[in-house]
C-alpha cells in the first residue's frame, strides 16, 4: 500500500512524501509576529468577558472569530469528554499539556508515540492546551482529556491502515470524538468499516478536507458519518489553499493558527488541519450541552448538526 502525506492531497497523487504542513508555516515563539505576516494588536474575545492570562492569546486571532467568550460562558469547557488526536503524535510533557495524555498507541514505525514532527502537538494545543495558567496559548476546552493515537511517521506520512486501526482503538479506549487532521485519497473496506464502528458507538468524527484547491473528494473527510473541514482565513472567507465541494459540510479558522509545539515551543501553522482542530473542540464543548432529541441514545448527530450551523459553509466559486 502506498503511503501518503497527512492533510495534503497533492502528495498522494505523487506518490511522493509531502509534510503534514510546509515549513515556512512554522515559526518559533521567539519570531516576531510581524514577521510572519500577523496581527500583533490586542485581541477581544467578546464584549465583557476577559481576555485569559496566557501570554500569547493575543497572537490567536481565531478565537474571536468563533466567538469564544460566548462559547466558555456557557459550557463547561470540555470536562469529561475524551478526544483522541491521529496524528503525528503528542509532545505530551510539552509546558501547556501536561496531565492531558491519559493513554497513546503507536501504529507507526516510529519508535517513539510522542510527536517528532511537530503537527500532531499543534493540533493537540489548539483543542486542550491549559487556559488561564499563566502560560503559552489558550486552548479552547482547555478541560477535556486525550488519546494519542500516532497513525502518522516522523516525516508525517500516514498509512490509511493505522488510520482504521487507530479509529477503532480510540473508540474501545473510551473516544468522544476522534479529530483526523489528515487526508488520503482513497477509501478501503477497513477504512470504512472503522468509521462505521466508531459512529455506531456514538463517537463524533471530525476530518480535514485538504489543502489542494482541489474539488475531489479525500478521505475519511467523505464519509457521510464524518463531518469534513475546509479553513476559513482571518476574514472569514474560504482559504485560498483549501480543497472544497459540496462534499464539504464546514469550514473553521485555519490560517495562521498559533498553538504549541513539541519541546515547549510554540508557532504558526496553517490548513485544514488546524480547523479541523477547531471544530473538534467546539464538538467537545458541545458534547457537554445537548440532548439526546431522536432516542437513538446517542448525541453525536445531534452535535453535528449543531455544528454544521456554527460553521456554516459561505458561498463561494472557482473560476
Amino acid at each position: 500500500m502506498a503511503r501518503v502525506s497527512a492533510d495534503n492531497a497533492l502528495a498522494a497523487y505523487a506518490a511522493v512524501p509531502i509534510p503534514v504542513m510546509p515549513a515556512q508555516n512554522v515559526a518559533a515563539a521567539s519570531v516576531d509576529a510581524d514577521e510572519q505576516g500577523q496581527e500583533a494588536g490586542a485581541v477581544t474575545i467578546s464584549s465583557g468577558v476577559a481576555l485569559p492570562n496566557d501570554p500569547y492569546v493575543e497572537k490567536q486571532w481565531a478565537l474571536a472569530q468563533i466567538q469564544m467568550g460566548e462559547l466558555w460562558g456557557a459550557t463547561t469547557s470540555g470536562a469529561g469528554i475524551l478526544v483522541a488526536v491521529l496524528d503525528t503524535g503528542i509532545d505530551k510533557g510539552h509546558e501547556d499539556l501536561v496531565g492531558k495524555v491519559v493513554a497513546e498507541v503507536n501504529f507507526t514505525d516510529s519508535p517513539v508515540a510522542g510527536d517528532l514532527y511537530g503537527h500532531g502537538t499543534h493540533i493537540a494545543g489548539i483543542i486542550a492546551a491549559a487556559t488561564n495558567n499563566g502560560i503559552g496559548v489558550a486552548g479552547i476546552a482547555p478541560d477535556v482529556r486525550l488519546l494519542n493515537v500516532k497513525v502518522a511517521d516522523d516525516n508525517g506520512v500516514v498509512w490509511l491502515s493505522a488510520v482504521a486501526q487507530g479509529i477503532i482503538w480510540a473508540v474501545d479506549n473510551g473516544a468522544k470524538i476522534i479529530n483526523m487532521s489528515l487526508v488520503i485519497p482513497t477509501s478501503s473496506p477497513a477504512l470504512e468499516q472503522a468509521i462505521d464502528y466508531a459512529w455506531s458507538r456514538g463517537v463524533l468524527l471530525v476530518a480535514g478536507a485538504g489543502n489542494g484547491i482541489k474539488s475531489i473528494p479525500m478521505y475519511p473527510a467523505y464519509y457521510t458519518e464524518v463531518i469534513a473541514v475546509a479553513a476559513a482565513d482571518v476574514d472569514g472567507n474560504l482559504w485560498s489553499k483549501s480543497n472544497y465541494g459540496d462534499w464539504v459540510d464546514v469550514y473553521a479558522p485555519g490560517v495562521e493558527i498559533y498553538s504549541t509545539l513539541p519541546g515547549n515551543q510554540y508557532g504558526y501553522q496553517s490548513g485544514t488541519s488546524m480547523a479541523t482542530a477547531y471544530v473538534s473542540a467546539v464538538a467537545a464543548l458541545a458534547l457537554n450541552t445537548v440532548t439526546d432529541t431522536n432516542g437513538d441514545g446517542f448525541v453525536n448527530d445531534e452535535v453535528v448538526a449543531l455544528l454544521t450551523t456554527l460553521f456554516a459553509m459561505p458561498e463561494y466559486s472557482y473560476q
